[in-house]
């Protein structure tokens, strides 16, 4: 077999194709929310606490988990809009 190129150290890098940057950038940034319910609370109550998110802070349930014990852990999230400056 023919030697190879000299290595010096550096890594080679697979470049992306022009579809994969195109996703990678496409990607929304979310800020999360975790709520903790107690295992007291109704199903009802808990979906009163989960509208008035949605409504009114722009919420969605990324997550949840009820545990056997009866509590709740919701993580919430929302898509974060930068302001871009116009000219």
């Amino acid at each position: 077999m023919p030697p190879g190129p000299a290595r010096t150290g550096t890594p080679r890098y697979a470049v992306a194709s022009p579809v994969d940057l195109v996703i990678m950038v496409a990607m929304a940034e979310y800020s999360y929310l975790v709520l903790s319910l107690p295992r007291g609370t109704t199903r009802d109550a808990a979906r009163r606490i989960l509208t008035e998110h949605a409504e009114h802070g722009g919420w969605e349930i990324d997550r949840l988990r009820l545990y056997p014990d009866g509590r709740r852990r919701i993580r919430l999230r929302r898509k974060v809009i930068r302001a871009v400056r116009t000219f």
